[in-house]
């Protein structure tokens, strides 16, 4: 083969092993080019989706260079929605459901996004999160988790993949081999999770152990250090993870996607141009790229590292051309599943309310409280939230309250503006809420000290309020009035609103 050939070649397999975004809600002319000589996935983000029809729209465009191209979304529901960003999830997400702890249930409500995303051309969803959240401090997992047990996990993870995959979206099994012990946000640095393998055997993988059980062709590796399996490398950039734990010890033989390469836990060490070559030579076969860094000239870096790479000696062309060769045969599975899928309607706020619903717990105070008959004041206090959930995505109860006692009236506080001074509580929470019904809205109390005194000056100077937590649920101060939604997805929000609006709060 002439050196230009090889090169041509070389560039066509390097290519195939990306996964990038892009900017807009029209596919650009250098993702069409891209697909045409030889790239294989693309990834959606919120900031490409408007609706349904239009994401079918853009993915019929990309799916004419390539009818067997992947098109992935990280879509989890709950939180972590892009199909949904502009509005919030219409269904709950991971904790609720395994609050509610019925794999049936989970399954129905994964079936029917399933049918929404498979409706938008999608082929590949980068879901679920199959870690276990041990650690309450997680910055990162929280309510994305299906809880701290094992098993409740396991359960769960494997019925969420027979739901999506029932509908003709792939799954992709995350984070491996398990984000959910850690305390740092692998978005800005490198986590480390120091179990022993006999630990790890027992609390992090059993969830994956089940989903490659279940079916799932596709798992996402963690940026996290493991040193029972890797003292040097993290997850993604380890072979001895990705091959010996992943490959060789659960037997998985589908696709290894990356998470975000341009994250900051492989990034600040290796470049982001670095780690893709150290990702793809330790296992990974398709890396995901784009959730920050979507341009052409981001891809183009990263083809120019992996060709380089080969050519220098760096990377086998064997194990690029044979991450490459899975990359395909993926294509070619992930296309037959969604040939195949059920194609039926989606529930819309059907299951996923009623999933909502069924996950919303309330201390007898809160019960005795209800309902309330006067439109209240809403303080809703917001943390700043990691980098999976988008900023654009509403979230809280007072929307939809409003919707059920007009009159409800709302303020959004942050922990920096009453670190400044700049908003005083007694202003704008007790004055307003003088003679009417005062509803506190909290999302992970218990991991912010801030809002920790927020709801207790609060409930001390209200004791009949009523605290709504959005997250995992912690010793909320003093409020024994208190409902948990498990989760702060739209259809979370709704649910709180009915139960504070009518006497039916079982």
């Amino acid at each position: 083969m002439s050196s230009s050939k090889h090169s041509s070649a070389l560039r066509r397999l390097a290519l195939s092993v990306l996964q990038p975004g892009f900017v807009g809600t029209e596919a650009p002319d250098w993702i069409l080019r891209d697909i045409g000589d030889g790239l294989a996935s693309v990834v959606l983000f919120s900031r490409n989706i408007v609706s349904t029809e239009q994401v079918a729209r853009l993915t019929g465009r990309l799916r004419a260079e390539n009818p067997d191209l992947i098109v992935a979304i990280d879509e989890e529901a709950g939180d972590v929605t892009r199909i949904e960003s502009a509005t919030g999830s219409s269904r709950p997400g991971n904790f609720a459901l395994g609050t509610v702890d019925d794999p049936t249930l989970t399954e129905a409500v994964a079936a029917d996004l399933g049918r929404q995303l498979r409706a938008a051309g999608v082929s590949l969803d980068y879901a679920p999160s199959a870690d276990v959240n041990s650690n309450p401090d997680n910055p990162i997992i929280g309510v994305r988790s299906f809880g701290s047990d094992p098993g409740v996990v396991s359960r769960h993870t494997s019925a969420w993949i027979r739901g999506l995959q029932s509908s003709g979206v792939a799954a992709c099994a995350k984070h491996f081999p398990g984000h959910g012990d850690v305390a740092v946000d692998s978005h800005h640095d490198l986590p480390s999770y120091p179990a022993g393998r006999e630990e790890i055997a027992a609390q992090a993988l059993p969830p994956f152990r089940a989903a490659v059980a279940a079916g799932v062709r596709a798992v996402m590796s963690g940026h996290l250090l493991v040193p029972a399996y890797d003292p040097d490398l993290p997850a993604t950039l380890s072979r001895r993870i990705l091959h010996g734990l992943l490959r060789e010890e659960l037997g998985f033989d589908g696709l290894i996607v990356s998470d975000a390469i341009e994250m900051g836990a492989v990034t600040r060490r290796h470049g982001i141009d670095g780690a893709t070559v150290k990702a793809v030579a330790a296992g990974v076969d398709a890396v995901c790229v784009g959730g920050e860094s979507a341009d052409e000239a981001t891809v183009a870096l990263l083809v120019k590292a992996l060709t380089t790479a080969v050519t220098g000696g760096e990377l086998s062309e064997e194990r690029l051309a044979g991450a490459a060769d899975r990359v395909r045969e993926f294509a070619r599975w992930s296309a037959g599943l969604r040939a195949a899928g059920d194609a039926g309607t989606t529930a819309g706020d059907g299951i996923g309310h009623i999933a909502a619903r069924r996950a919303v717990r309330l201390t007898g105070a809160a019960r005795a409280a209800l309902p309330l008959t006067a439109a209240p004041h809403v303080v809703e206090l917001a943390p700043v939230t990691n980098m999976a959930i988008g900023k654009e995505t509403p979230w809280g109860v007072a929307g939809p309250l409003r919707e059920r006692l007009p009159g409800t009236t709302s303020v959004r506080v942050r922990g920096q503006e009453l670190e400044e001074g700049t908003v005083a509580l007694e202003r704008c929470a007790l004055e307003p809420a003088a003679g009417r019904p005062l509803v506190i809205v909290a999302r992970d109390v218990a991991r912010h000290a801030w809002m920790s005194r927020a709801v207790t000056g609060l409930t001390a100077a209200r004791p009949d309020a009523i605290v709504v937590e959005m997250g995992l649920p912690g010793t909320a101060a003093t409020a024994a009035a208190q409902i948990f939604t498990h989760g702060a997805s739209a259809a979370s929000g709704v649910a709180a609103a009915e139960i504070l609006t009518t006497t039916s709060a079982g």
